[in-house]
């Protein structure tokens, strides 16, 4: 049996209202993927930026490190311009002291030379204590200064000691052993020295006894009287006794040498 024009009509209604769901339904489905799409790319554009942020972030610590490390550097190459400065300065005194040496140099070795000559002279007037060995040293002082390979500082330093130990001689006491003639014979004896003032010599055996004449340059006799004086300076020379007060023999200062007794320590 046909259907009537309600029913129709409902059924149509059916159709359309379902058919309007799916279209709905559809939009919808496209809507959300859409909205998830949105998302995603939202969620792909903020990792970007936090990216970009980190990557901002990490420029920017190491600028500022760049920034002090600058600051670092400058600080060192204005310390380094002045350490330059200064070096430059000093080498300046440097080349000036070099050139000066030179001059120095060139002075100084012709007053070496007349010092040497003062000593040798000195030596031969002098009271002739360990004659030898002083003449010796001046000799090596010649031969020292015609040799190239000895600096002047050094030949400087060599005749300087000369000379102080030259000095030494006049404020010590010392006793020594050797030869010496006597009435035409070679004789062992002990001298001693007292600063230069005194050189006296006794015998091995203690018999004979002399003194160093200045004026006259020669040995002369002593007296008995000056053997136990002589003993004990030597023994005082050579540590044996404890230092005490001895009377030496020294030449008087008059015209006619005449030996006096004067105490010394």
């Amino acid at each position: 049996m046909p259907m009537n024009i309600t029913t129709r009509s409902l059924l149509t209604a059916a159709v359309l209202s379902a058919t309007a769901m799916t279209v709905s339904a559809a939009n919808m489905d496209t809507a959300i993927n859409k909205g998830v799409e949105r998302v995603t790319q939202a969620q792909q554009a903020q990792f970007k930026i936090d990216a970009i942020d980190g990557q901002t972030h990490s420029a920017m610590r190491e600028y500022r490190g760049v920034i002090k490390q600058v600051e670092g550097l400058t600080v060192y190459i204005d310390q380094l311009d002045k350490q330059l400065n200064t070096q430059q300065q000093e080498k300046q005194k440097i080349s000036n002291s070099i050139h000066q040496v030179s001059v120095i140099e060139r002075q100084i070795t012709p007053l070496m030379l007349r010092m040497i000559d003062s000593i040798d002279q000195f030596v031969q007037a002098d009271v002739p204590f360990l004659k030898e060995e002083r003449v010796k040293r001046i000799t090596k002082l010649k031969t020292m200064m015609s040799r190239s390979d000895v600096s002047v500082a050094e030949k400087y330093r060599k005749v300087s000691q000369a000379y102080q130990t030259e000095l030494d001689y006049g404020r010590t006491i010392e006793s020594y052993r050797g030869d010496i003639e006597i009435n035409g014979q070679s004789r062992e004896v002990d001298f001693l020295r007292t600063g230069r003032i005194s050189l006296a010599y006794q015998t091995l055996d203690g018999k004979t006894l002399g003194v160093w004449n200045a004026k006259n340059k020669a040995w002369q006799a002593l007296d008995s009287a000056f053997k136990s004086n002589i003993s004990k300076g030597i023994r005082i020379a050579r540590e044996q006794t404890a230092p005490g007060l001895i009377k030496v023999p020294v030449p008087a200062p008059v015209l006619t040498p005449v030996f006096s007794n004067v105490e010394v320590k």
